[in-house]
């Protein structure tokens, strides 16, 4: 799984799967076919280079979209980590709408990345992307548990100072005061 350079970084070669799926029911009036992701595969020689058909049926086409390279960073070690930890590790898949209709009749569903990484798959939602998720072979996890523990070194934790001991903010951010004297009777001229 490690690339033959040993001056690059860990990576393997995978191609997406993308599922074209009919959709059933009231809201097939608004969406006859929606895309999800179907599985992230390794890269054989045989797939090529460019998408491809794979299925078409009355309710179902199945897109190979080959070439896409994971690799493992250093910095990154804490969201592959995250994802290691987790009861079923998986491949974040980041995918766009083709709109320029060059594979099809219509527009299709174009993988555009391909992560291990809690954190990239974060970045991406933040962004407002479409991000989808499948599981990941068991060979893959070890792999990347294996990168993430040589890696990742928890952050120190921080003592916490006490709450007695901070200094109080008003609602701007400004240091604020707090008067002890005490004021009692409705006002100023109240005679007591």
């Amino acid at each position: 799984m490690n690339s033959p350079d040993p001056t690059s970084r860990p990576n393997l070669m995978v191609a997406v799967v993308m599922r074209r799926e009919r959709v059933h029911g009231p809201m097939s009036r608004w969406q006859p076919w929606r895309w999800v992701l179907a599985d992230v595969v390794s890269q054989e020689p045989g797939f090529g280079d460019a998408p491809r058909r794979l299925l078409q049926t009355d309710d179902e086409e199945r897109w190979l979209h080959p070439g896409f390279v994971v690799e493992l960073f250093r910095d990154d070690a804490e969201g592959y980590m995250l994802n290691a930890s987790t009861p079923a590790p998986c491949w974040f898949v980041l995918w766009r709408m083709e709109e320029e209709a060059m594979l099809a009749d219509e527009p299709i569903a174009r993988p555009v990345m391909v992560s291990l990484s809690y954190h990239d798959a974060g970045r991406w939602l933040d962004a407002q992307e479409t991000v989808e998720q499948v599981p990941a072979p068991a060979d893959v996890v070890d792999w990347m548990r294996e990168f993430a523990q040589d890696h990742y070194t928890p952050e120190p934790k921080r003592r916490q100072r006490p709450q007695s001991f901070k200094g109080l903010q008003d609602r701007f951010g400004n240091p604020a005061a707090i008067s002890t004297g005490k004021t009692f009777g409705g006002g100023k001229g109240d005679a007591s």
